[in-house]
């Protein structure tokens, strides 16, 4: 790591009143220096692709090569997967560059836009998992929790897996998880009940004698109560799989192979069952 000099001479005899001096330097070699500076150069690099400007996006989003330093030294080679992942998702890359760069306004547009931008796609995302479902003859609350689920939670998905790979801990990947299900949960349905609700409202002030607009907001749940409780069975076996994994392996995320899937294979048979047994109880097949 490092290299000692010595520095001669030595006095040659031992005298009165004298002292022997040894003067030591201590050198840096060229090894580690060079491993410094690639790691600058690798910081400043990551630094500038945080925070891009708006032409910078859009090449970005369409161009794909290996990481190169000043020197035009390859850091980081391209694998078949990341072009093949570039390739499968260049034209959303190109769409979400017009989101403005994050630097920009104090990240405030950035977040706007891109929030609107996601909410756009979701909404088109579920209605063609509807249209699908009517095409294929599958009923609505199992083409809720199947089609549009799956196609309204990816983003959240990748994002977990984003939030695990790059942070320390595992705070930000289950947060995400259980963050998104209550936007899902108390927004996604308290909100249109309000609008609901406040909308027979100004009907009925508009119409007192119409009896038909009172409690006209109020619905049956359904076979979609048997899937709530379903859902809150199999959510209470997924946080004990984690407290048992932070207590026996000390993390709820990563850990021995074995234990990795083992435990994701539990996750995704949890999965199975409710929308198993979900849609076994739309279509009639559990009784009640």
């Amino acid at each position: 790591m490092f290299k000692v000099k010595i520095e001669k001479p030595h006095p040659a005899e031992v005298k009165i009143s004298k002292k022997n001096v040894c003067v030591v330097t201590i050198a840096q070699s060229e090894d580690v220096k060079k491993e410094k500076d690639e790691h600058a150069k690798m910081v400043q690099y990551f630094i500038q692709s945080q925070q891009p400007d708006w032409l910078s996006q859009f090449r970005t989003a369409v161009e794909l090569g290996p990481m190169i330093d000043d020197e035009n030294m390859i850091l980081d080679d391209v694998t078949l997967y990341e072009a093949f992942v570039h390739f499968v998702c260049i034209g959303w890359k190109v769409i979400f560059a017009l989101v403005p760069p994050a630097k920009m306004g104090g990240g405030l547009p950035c977040f706007v836009i891109a929030l609107c931008f996601i909410g756009a796609i979701t909404a088109i995302v579920a209605e063609v998992a509807t249209i699908l479902g009517c095409v294929i003859n599958l009923k609505g609350s199992v083409t809720a929790i199947t089609l549009v689920a799956m196609g309204t939670s990816l983003p959240d998905t990748f994002a977990s897996v984003t939030a695990a790979r790059s942070s320390q801990y595992a705070d930000s990947a289950i947060g995400n998880v259980t963050g998104s299900n209550c936007v899902n949960v108390f927004l996604g349905l308290g909100l249109p009940w309000i609008i609901s609700t406040q909308y027979k409202a100004n009907l009925k002030s508009k119409f007192p004698n119409d009896d038909s607009i009172v409690g006209a907001h109020l619905m049956d749940a359904g076979d979609l109560s048997f899937s709530v409780i379903l859902f809150l069975i199999t959510s209470i076996t997924c946080f004990i799989v984690l407290i048992i994994r932070r207590v026996t392996i000390g993390g709820e995320l990563g850990g021995p192979s074995v234990s990795k899937y083992i435990s994701s294979a539990f996750l995704f048979s949890l999965w199975v069952i409710y929308v198993l047994f979900s849609s076994l109880k739309a279509y009639g097949m559990l009784g009640g």
